[in-house]
């Protein structure tokens, strides 16, 4: 029977096992990505935009409103939400509507909420 502990004191590599997980583990650059897709969840202004976003589609002014924050703040973390393929626009006359890209967003956002209320 093993028993948890917090530091491996034994020196044994697990070959084969290396070798199956290195053959499943992505590309260096595909690693890199979710390290930046990351740290865009990483800033709290935009988890509250998303936030917001995971309820409704909203408009620059309206997400202002709520969170308390200028257009201009909010534009410019919508800007890198757009970048990072989290947030997609929808123009309506001459306004522009904000919301999530695809339920790949709604279901990472939704297991983050879930894991953080475990």
């Amino acid at each position: 029977m093993c028993e948890e502990i917090e530091i491996c004191e034994s020196e044994h590599v697990h070959g084969s096992l290396i070798a199956e997980v290195k053959e499943k583990m992505p590309s260096e650059e595909v690693i890199y990505d979710i390290a930046e897709l990351f740290k865009v969840f990483g800033d709290s202004t935009r988890t509250k935009i998303l936030t917001a976003l995971f309820e409704s589609e909203m408009c620059v002014c309206d997400i202002g409103r709520l969170l308390g924050m200028t257009k201009s703040a909010i534009s410019h973390q919508l800007r890198i939400l757009r970048q990072s393929k989290l947030v997609k626009a929808r123009k309506c006359g001459k306004e522009v509507f904000y919301s999530l890209s695809d339920d790949h967003v709604k279901t990472i956002f939704k297991m983050a909420i879930e894991h953080v209320n475990e």
